[in-house]
């Protein structure tokens, strides 16, 4: 479970002049189980697709399909992490956790159990009971990453979620990311601005085009898993990023042109 399908997704937003458009007949899919990044221009609408797919936003034309059935404009289908952790301050760290699955209706005690079970597994054995400013920025994503994680909907919305942190943390992270999907397999649709990290992780990439976004391109990202950071120095690794690169700066300066 946990397929998404996009189709013909339109989106504009009004202002004092009209209808400023936004996004343009998007079309994409994530298979189940599959690691999916969108990347694209600044401004290129990402997270208002990820407001969409969440049913925060009806979208003006086009469907959102999960596993079969039209889900356009519903809520509460998706699990969704943001780009800064956005944990409850005054709730301890299992606490934060066990939260998306008592939102979904699992009894807070079966929540906090398996958060407990969790937390040591990421790295986080021993600060169950602490309050989340203890916590580095890495390690309020990971509170954060597994709160999406053990959530009870298959298909799992990241956005950005490692833009914030430094080179060193953020690489880190995706390799631990990695790590923790192999385990689980759940359905990724991952929004980045990092062309690396989008090749790093994902089976595909979606790169989009200026607002309003289409696709330009979608990539099949050809390298075994589980992916080794050894794969970063892979002369095809290179030859894909600058190909994404060319697409993006083109993008760039077609807008700057106008």
């Amino acid at each position: 479970m946990g397929k998404l399908k996009l189709t013909g997704i339109q989106h504009a937003f009004a202002n004092k002049k009209g209808q400023v458009p936004v996004l343009a007949d998007i079309h994409l899919h994530v298979e189940e189980g599959e690691f999916v990044s969108i990347i694209g221009p600044s401004g290129s609408g990402k997270s208002t697709l990820f407001h969409i797919i969440g049913g925060l936003i009806q979208p003006v034309s086009g469907e959102v399909w999960l596993d079969g059935v039209n889900v356009t404009g519903k809520k509460g289908l998706i699990s969704y992490m943001p780009q800064q952790p956005a944990l409850f301050p005054w709730r301890t760290i299992e606490a934060n956790v066990a939260l998306g699955q008592e939102v979904a209706g699992t009894s807070p005690h079966k929540a906090i159990s398996s958060a407990r079970e969790w937390l040591p597994k990421v790295g986080l054995g021993g600060y169950e009971r602490e309050l989340p400013h203890v916590l580095s920025g890495g390690m309020q994503q990971r509170v954060s990453f597994l709160r999406a994680l053990l959530s009870p909907q298959e298909l799992m919305c990241l956005d950005e979620p490692f833009g914030s942190l430094d080179a060193l943390t953020r690489q880190d992270m995706q390799a631990w990311l990695l790590d923790i999907w192999e385990q689980n397999k759940r359905s990724i649709l991952f929004v980045t601005h990092s062309i690396e990290e989008a090749l790093f992780l994902s089976d595909r990439i979606y790169v989009l085009s200026n607002k309003p976004a289409s696709v330009l391109e979608e990539l099949t990202v050809p390298f075994a898993r589980p992916r080794q950071e050894s794969v970063l120095q892979d002369p095809e690794f290179l030859a894909l990023r600058q190909h994404i690169q060319g697409l993006l700066r083109r993008e760039t300066t077609k807008h700057e042109s106008h």
